[in-house]
């Protein structure tokens, strides 16, 4: 028998105490193809997680033995890098600045098209694919400024060797810069997979925002990702690679 070339499906891992909401979840992303396991609490992720990794986590905010921001945060500082897509009820700025700071990469506020979070999932796995990819085919650290990106343990340095905890949001948004300095990008080329809605969504600029502020600890930091009105952002430095 031949083997299958097809690889196999993503794991996702739905996080619900709403049942009925968690299956409705479970259903479109089983539909779209993907392998899905689903808890309903804080108590229920690490074993999930430790039975078989996930590609990705959907993270309800308000379950009842914890809060997904900690577990976020908790799972950030192990190092845990799978992609994040928050699921929440709350629709406060703050609840969304704070998801994106403590390393969600995509926030999704209830009630939402069902269709809307399959393509998220989607946009999101692919991401992740093709950047594991990338670092796969050419391993290499980004210096900008006197700072230095590592494109593959996802970590930034300051200049005085610091290191610096970048989400994974933060993280592919410092690497599309480094790959065109000096050129300003537009929201849409920030954020391609999302250019439909980019433009209304200013999760983008919260990013950024907390890039500056990371990089502002190192006199003129703050200064190397420039604001152009009207057009975009630019990272102002010249770039080389090892």
């Amino acid at each position: 028998m031949v083997p299958s070339l097809d690889p196999a499906p993503s794991r996702v891992l739905v996080v619900d105490d709403d049942e009925d909401i968690r299956e409705l979840i479970i259903a479109q992303l089983v539909r779209d193809g993907h392998d899905v396991v689903g808890v309903g609490t804080v108590a229920d992720i690490r074993p999930a997680l430790a039975d078989r990794p996930a590609d990705l986590i959907v993270l309800d905010l308000n379950l009842p033995d914890g809060d997904g921001l900690n577990l976020c945060r908790e799972l950030r500082a192990q190092g845990i890098t799978v992609g994040i897509i928050m699921v929440t009820a709350r629709d406060s700025a703050i609840d969304r600045v704070l998801g994106l700071e403590l390393g969600a990469d995509d926030y999704l506020t209830k009630p939402f098209e069902p269709r809307e979070l399959v393509a998220r999932v989607r946009n999101l796995l692919r991401r992740t694919r093709d950047e594991d990819g990338a670092k796969s085919r050419n391993a290499r650290t980004a210096t900008f400024g006197g700072w230095r990106l590592d494109l593959v343990q996802r970590r930034l340095v300051a200049p005085d060797d610091r290191l610096v905890m970048l989400s994974s949001a933060e993280f592919r948004l410092l690497s599309r810069f480094t790959e065109a300095p000096n050129i300003v990008l537009t929201r849409e080329e920030l954020l391609p997979e999302r250019a439909a809605t980019v433009t209304f969504d200013r999760s983008i600029d919260l990013q950024i925002s907390r890039l500056r502020q990371k990089m502002a600890s190192v006199p003129g930091g703050d200064a190397l990702i420039l604001t152009v009105r009207n057009e975009g952002y630019v990272l102002a430095s010249d770039v080389t690679y090892a």
